[in-house]
């Protein structure tokens, strides 16, 4: 992509993320409509809302992309894009409907599979995160930068602490440190990594596309690393849009964890 066309699109979606967070917010703390599109997976009315303004925001300014939504059926058609607008209207729809703020918009662009374009806004913190590939990563148009931190001892990891009990692995995990509030939203969960506010989110189980897209790519250009428990670099645009599990941390955080977690056997997305 060209640099004055990856701007243009890096624009279209920060104007995007930012009137989809207005949307959100006239939701917020409402009395919403709630459903479950299948079980365990919520949604809202104000999931829908932001998804329809989204989409015909996004799709009109680039009717050639691909579209990938969690709010919206999925088919065939984005597989033949070259690029593809990847969204999820509202990450953390359980903390948006019991009135918590951890919640984002997050949107990408992928080119040939891969993210180019990305933001993240978060509406009730005023937290705006943009990366472009190749151009570095921002917060408020501040630039950001993963965690450098040179060991796991104390690490600050997002992840279930059930997780790391020791009747569960052959060599205990050291002393970590734990949010007292996990984040609802994944998304938002990486960007506190592409930030350097904690070091690491751990997931041992499959994340979608939507889900951690734009926070991949703002991760990358802070100068951390994303990619599954076995150290492969994520490959989006599937045929089954997922990822196996999610490893987001500082360069050496992650080679560390990957080191303890790349002999479990997990499924891959679309296994039976």
């Amino acid at each position: 992509m060209l640099a004055a066309d990856l701007q243009a699109d890096l624009n279209l979606l920060r104007d995007a993320a930012l009137e989809a967070g207005n949307i959100a917010m006239t939701y917020f703390h409402s009395d919403l409509k709630i459903w479950e599109k299948e079980p365990d997976h919520p949604v809202t009315d104000a999931d829908l809302a932001v998804n329809t303004f989204l989409e015909e925001k996004l799709r009109g300014a680039r009717p050639d992309y691909g579209w990938l939504s969690e709010e919206t059926q999925d088919g065939p058609e984005r597989l033949s894009r070259d690029c593809v607008f990847v969204v999820d209207p509202i990450d953390g729809t359980r903390a948006f409907m019991e009135g918590k703020p951890h919640f984002c918009i997050a949107l990408a662009i992928l080119e040939f599979g891969e993210p180019v374009a990305a933001v993240i806004y978060a509406p009730v913190f005023n937290e705006l995160f943009v990366a472009g590939k190749g151009l570095g990563a921002t917060r408020n148009g501040e630039t950001i930068t993963s965690s450098p931190k040179p060991e796991l001892e104390k690490a600050r990891i997002i992840a279930d602490p059930r997780m790391f009990s020791p009747d569960h692995w052959d060599v205990p995990w050291p002393e970590l440190v734990f949010p007292d509030v996990t984040p609802n939203a994944t998304a938002y969960r990486m960007a506190l990594v592409a930030d350097g506010r904690w070091d690491a989110v751990v997931v041992l189980r499959e994340k979608f596309d939507w889900d951690v897209a734009a926070a991949a790519l703002i991760i990358a250009e802070a100068g951390g690393r994303v990619s599954c428990h076995i150290g492969d670099d994520f490959v989006f645009n599937r045929k089954v849009a997922s990822q196996r599990s999610l490893i987001a941390a500082g360069p050496v955080v992650h080679e560390l964890i990957v080191q303890r977690v790349n002999h479990l056997v997990l499924p891959e997305p679309g296994d039976s």
